[in-house]
């Protein structure tokens, strides 16, 4: 794997600590939906810590711009935003297969994966943050 020499600047400190508290603030929401009522996927797009730490990425990702800490501000974003375009994606399909007795089955299966996908991407970045290292997609 290659390093993207563009963002290898170094961000201050205080930065360092938004990004870990925007993780920290969606592994709270999914934490809610694993022991809530509601899904994990569903407490991680509308609960508010996730809307809260969305906010703060995009009133802080310009600072992130030419540091490391760019991947995870951007990994953050998407992971947000794929996994409401997923839903809607998963919540169409299955409404259209209703009609077919099979559309609860690709709900919950929808559901269940997107909620450990969300997860996944959640861990990894952290984990990532943690060892001071960018996201790096291959």
């Amino acid at each position: 794997m290659t390093t993207d020499t563009s963002t290898s600047g170094t961000p201050s400190p205080s930065l360092v600590t938004v990004a870990h508290v925007v993780y920290g603030l969606h592994t709270v929401s999914l934490v809610i939906g694993a022991l809530g009522t509601v899904s994990i996927i569903g407490a991680f797009l509308f609960g508010w810590p996730s809307i809260i730490a969305v906010i703060i990425n995009y009133v802080k990702r310009s600072e992130a711009n030419g540091t490391w800490l760019e991947s995870h501000f951007r990994w953050q974003i998407r992971t947000f935003w794929f996994a409401l375009l997923w839903a809607v994606i998963v919540g169409v399909v299955s409404a259209v297969l209703a009609v077919f007795v099979i559309g609860l089955a690709t709900w919950i299966i929808g559901i269940i994966a997107l909620g450990i996908w969300a997860i996944y991407r959640i861990a990894r970045g952290w984990l990532r943050l943690n060892d001071g290292k960018p996201i790096e997609i291959s």
